[in-house]
């Protein structure tokens, strides 16, 4: 029972906006990075706990994909995080004019319509460690919680790493 809910939380998050933009070397061998790792002085910019969640579910993205942890990495992972207000822009506008023989003027004004929300944006950067050149990079954004519960933090850091591993390797 407790499997069901967490996957019908993880699918109702997954389905909530993660946007993810993609860029990579387009002469890059994807099909020759079997191994990786995690950078030993990774600042991801989370909580040590949110850290420990995010690498846990990139992890099991990254096995189910093929991929196998090492300390001999074909490459190395790099995770960088930064949250941010995103302001609502929509108004509701309030407006009186009058006009009269060649003359004109009004007032009007904007009112907010609801509430500024905080995103998240994280980084993943895929670096060859033969070349130490960055070869895959994806950035991600979503909406974020910080008062969010902790099964509700892993289900949205499950959506974003699925989303992202959605784009790798490149079709």
């Amino acid at each position: 029972m407790r499997f069901f809910k967490f996957l019908c939380l993880t699918l109702l998050l997954s389905s909530c906006g993660v946007m993810v933009n993609y860029d990579y070397e387009k002469t890059t061998d994807f099909s020759k990075y079997k191994t990786y790792n995690y950078y030993s002085d990774l600042q991801t910019g989370l909580s040590e706990l949110d850290t420990k969640r995010l690498l846990r579910v990139l992890d099991e993205a990254l096995l189910n994909k093929g991929f196998k942890r090492s300390d001999y990495a074909d490459f190395m992972i790099n995770v960088t995080s930064a949250e941010f207000e995103d302001f609502n822009r929509n108004t509701v506008g309030v407006g009186v004019g009058g006009t009269g023989r060649n003359v004109g003027g009004g007032i009007s004004t904007g009112i907010p319509v609801g509430n500024s929300k905080t995103n998240r944006e994280i980084v993943f950067e895929f670096v060859d460690t033969q070349t130490n050149s960055l070869f895959w990079q994806a950035v991600s954004e979503s909406d974020y919680n910080s008062n969010a519960s902790p099964e509700k933090r892993e289900a949205k850091l499950l959506a974003v790493v699925n989303k992202v591993l959605e784009g790798y390797p490149p079709k």
